[in-house]
């Protein structure tokens, strides 16, 4: 009895001239588009969520590969159809290279335990890698060339077959005779005599190795990008931590010195990076030093995630330590130079420091490619002329030239990094003048700052002089 899919047998056409053309189209134009985006789609092997979205579309263009080749076959007539070309197997002589299977084709075969004859399609042949001349295998030969692994699984497939009347569907490793493995998936079902018993069983075959390779891809892809959105994650996390251990906790103002008639009202904000919200190296700091007059830094490291917030708590514990101890901006921003300079991995972007005298209203800075200080007097603002810079002669440990500014009460000082834009902080400086305290100016600058969609991290920090 001939099986259902034998491969001299003609597979019935579509019930409607052209609808199978119509589908190899529509295939074909999909598999197209496909390409086009995936072409488009940018190649970063560092990037593990671009290699992710590269593997589906690779798989999606592989699945489209296959469906278009099965279509192909359903219009030609059957496994080993060509279209309007012979099958490659039939124009090769004996010992001559033979093409390999092609992509997503299909073979099929069928085993008569009535006469013990074994018919394969060519395409069965290019599939298990087994020249035509050499024959068929039996049911009892062709776990020889089944991976050990798996020869277990295609016995139990044929015998539930054969014995139950059950239909075959699963896949199952060879090893080809060119020593690869390929991956075949296998469907098929008894053939019943009139007597209702098994006559013969008929199989069609498809190597899906390169789909199987595909979907690996996808899945360690996706389970590197999962591994490293999660490593994100917990950095990020334990950034976020170490920096509101190390940095003040200003979400008010704050007051220096704490409660005297004459404190200094600060607020402070660290506006994050909308990729990487805990990972910037910015920092500030206010503290009242022994002798009354305030010690206010700001700055940027180069370094960040938890390498960042490390070399943060070692820069402001010297900077805290050296201020403490009388030095002045400048020779503190040159011995803080040399610190950074001789660690490992040099950490310093860039500085403010300052110190603020309230008994004169003195405010003197010096600066390493940092902004200059803006000050805002009377609703009009401008930039600080900043200090010429490294003292003549600089060697490590060198002192910065200092610059310094009588202030007078209501005087608004805003120090930033960056990540904020002079001449956009400027033009607040109007609206600026209406607030009345120095946490409302610095809220009026962050909400302001967000509407402009700032993309870089940033820190910033406002000083109202008291009246």
């Amino acid at each position: 009895m001939p099986s259902p899919l034998f491969a001299d047998r003609p597979v019935p056409g579509p019930t409607e001239p052209g609808t199978m053309d119509a589908l190899i189209t529509r295939t074909r134009r999909l598999r197209g588009d496909v390409d086009a985006v995936r072409r488009d789609t940018e190649v970063d092997d560092g990037n593990t969520l671009r290699r992710w979205q590269r593997a589906l579309y690779d798989l999606a263009v592989r699945q489209l590969d296959h469906l278009g080749s099965h279509l192909d076959q359903l219009k030609a007539g059957g496994p080993d159809a060509e279209g309007a070309l012979d099958s490659p197997a039939r124009n090769t002589a004996p010992g001559q290279d033979r093409p390999g299977p092609m992509p997503g084709r299909v073979g099929s075969g069928e085993w008569n335990l009535l006469t013990d004859e074994v018919s394969w399609s060519d395409e069965l042949f290019r599939i298990l890698g087994r020249e035509p001349e050499s024959g068929p295998l039996t049911l009892d030969e062709l776990p020889s060339l089944v991976h050990p692994d798996d020869q277990v699984l295609l016995t139990a497939m044929v015998t539930d077959c054969l014995i139950d009347g059950k239909p075959m569907d699963g896949e199952f490793r060879i090893i080809r005779a060119d020593s690869r493995v390929r991956t075949l998936h296998m469907m098929g079902e008894p053939i019943l005599d009139t007597d209702g018993c098994t006559a013969s069983m008929w199989a069609v075959l498809r190597d899906i190795s390169a789909l199987r390779h595909g979907e690996r891809t996808v899945r360690d892809s996706h389970d590197s990008l999962r591994r490293e959105q999660h490593l994100a994650r917990t950095e990020h996390r334990l950034v976020a931590e170490l920096h509101e251990a190390v940095l003040p906790a200003w979400h008010g103002s704050s007051y220096l010195p704490r409660g005297g008639p004459g404190a200094l009202d600060l607020a402070a904000r660290r506006l994050p990076d909308a990729v990487h919200p805990a990972t910037g190296g910015h920092w500030f700091d206010a503290l009242e030093l022994p002798c009354g007059e305030s010690l206010l830094t700001i700055g940027e490291l180069t370094v960040r995630g938890v390498a960042g917030a490390s070399s943060m708590a070692m820069l402001l514990g010297a900077l805290r330590g050296m201020a403490v101890a009388g030095i002045a901006p400048g020779a503190l921003l040159g011995h803080l130079n040399q610190l950074l300079e001789t660690a490992e991995q040099p950490a310093l972007g860039s500085a403010l420091c300052s110190r603020y005298a309230p008994e004169t209203r003195t405010f003197s800075w010096a600066q390493a490619g940092h902004p200059a200080p803006l000050l805002f007097r009377d609703g009009t603002g401008h930039a600080l002329t900043p200090p010429d810079g490294v003292l003549l002669g600089a060697t490590s440990g060198a002192a910065y030239e200092q610059a310094e500014i009588r202030l007078r009460p209501g005087d608004l000082l805003v120090l930033h990094t960056d990540g904020l834009t002079r001449e956009r902080l400027i033009e607040l400086a109007p609206r600026t003048a209406g607030t009345r305290s120095a946490r409302e100016c610095a809220q009026l600058i962050v909400e302001e700052s967000d509407r402009a969609e700032r993309a870089d991290a940033a820190c910033l920090m406002v000083i109202r002089i008291p009246g």
